[in-house]
C-alpha cells in the first residue's frame, strides 16, 4: 500500500492514526467505538474532538462523528462508580450518568459519594 492510499484509509484523532476500514452504507449504531479515559481533561478532549468537528451529541457520554459513527466516552471512574460494590453507591452514579450527555467525573464522584 502506498503513502496516498494509506493516507486516504485513515483519520486522524488528537495526533492518532485510526484506521478506516471501508464500511457498508447505513451501519447500525449497534457498533461503536469505546474510548476508556483517564481524567476529565482526556474525557473533554476526546469529546471535543468529535462534537466539534461536526459531530453530534447524545445521552450518557455517547456521540457521533461527523461520518455518523457512533462513541463512547467513557472515564474509567464512570466504569469504577456504576460497578461499585456497594449498589447504592452505584446506583447513584449510574443515575447521575442517565442525566449527562458528556460524563462529567466530579458530577459522578459526587453522587457516587451520596
Amino acid at each position: 500500500m502506498d503513502k496516498e492510499q494509506r493516507s486516504r484509509n485513515q483519520r486522524r484523532l488528537n495526533h492518532r492514526h485510526l484506521p478506516v476500514r471501508q464500511l457498508p452504507v447505513g451501519h447500525k449504531e449497534a457498533f461503536s467505538f469505546q474510548v476508556a479515559t483517564t481524567d476529565q481533561a482526556e474525557t473533554d478532549r476526546y469529546w471535543n474532538a468529535i462534537v466539534a468537528n461536526g459531530g453530534q451529541e447524545s445521552a450518557c457520554g455517547w456521540c457521533k462523528d461527523k461520518w455518523g459513527l457512533s462513541w463512547q466516552i467513557t472515564p474509567i471512574a464512570l466504569t469504577k462508580a456504576v460497578t461499585d460494590p456497594d449498589r447504592a453507591a452505584a446506583k447513584r452514579a449510574f443515575d447521575a450518568m442517565m442525566q449527562m450527555s458528556k460524563i462529567e467525573i466530579a458530577a459522578i464522584a459526587a453522587a457516587r459519594r451520596g
